[in-house]
């Protein structure tokens, strides 16, 4: 069985994945902070699916946690066939409005780990000639909205180079820009979640996205809405957006 090791796979957008990597026979080895939730999820898919689930507790900001989890997909004795890198947060205030250790905390996890775990992965992954990466990253990277956004764009050029650059040598690399989707991720930000046809059900982006990495795109923008979106991003001035960016944290 092929084995994908997914972070943030607790809850949200991270979990939905293990589920549906579970359910198509891969192992996993689940990485998250929660210990407790962590078995928990582990447990169930074990029972649910008939598959091996390895648990890894570890705190993507703590630079000797993230080593842990740099280490077991760099491991060439147990191979890991698919990273997806999906642990993330958001601040709901605007950049002066957070404390900068709480800035570079979130930069920690969306940028850092996304580079290490994925020097890691394609490292043992270019030898063996096989594997892949899913960057999660958002539609906001295609807008102005601060240090996050600036992050998603990052994740996304990144995603693209590395995709052109290892192609040839057996590895898929794609970036998923997921919209307003109904998970914990705006609950944690002590946002107000939405309802209307601007949120994604979960599932709908996870089997979308997973669609999309078997076709070998570099770029999975799940939803019409949103594709519709970024297209209107290309023609609307970044200062005129740059009046919207309040949207999605009252």
């Amino acid at each position: 069985m092929p084995t994908a090791l997914v972070t943030g796979a607790t809850a949200g957008i991270g979990h939905a994945f293990a589920v549906h990597l579970a359910r198509h026979g891969h192992d996993l080895v689940l990485v998250a902070r929660d210990a407790g939730r962590l078995e928990q999820v582990a447990a169930d898919l074990r029972a649910a699916h008939g598959v091996d689930v390895e648990v890894l507790v570890a705190d993507l900001v703590e630079p000797d946690q993230l080593a842990r989890v740099e280490a077991r997909v760099a491991d060439r004795e147990r191979a890991v066939d698919l990273l997806v890198n999906n642990a993330g947060f958001g601040l709901k205030k605007r950049f002066l409005d957070n404390p900068v250790e709480a800035e570079e905390a979130m930069l920690a996890v969306l940028v850092t780990a996304v580079l290490r775990l994925s020097h890691a992965a394609l490292g043992a992954m270019t030898e063996r000639g096989s594997g892949g990466i899913i960057n999660v990253s958002s539609v906001a990277a295609f807008l102005p909205r601060g240090s996050y956004s600036a992050a998603k764009a990052w994740v996304n050029s990144f995603s693209e180079w590395a995709a052109n650059e290892y192609r040839a040598q057996g590895v898929t690399v794609m970036a998923l820009c997921p919209g307003f989707t109904k998970t914990e991720f705006h609950e944690r930000m002590e946002v107000k979640r939405g309802d209307g046809f601007m949120w994604l059900d979960v599932d709908f982006l996870v089997e979308r996205a997973l669609k999309d990495y078997a076709k070998g795109r570099i770029i999975s923008v799940p939803g019409a809405q949103y594709k519709t979106v970024i297209a209107l991003t290309r023609l609307v001035p970044n200062r005129a957006l740059q009046a919207y960016q309040s949207i999605g944290r009252r």
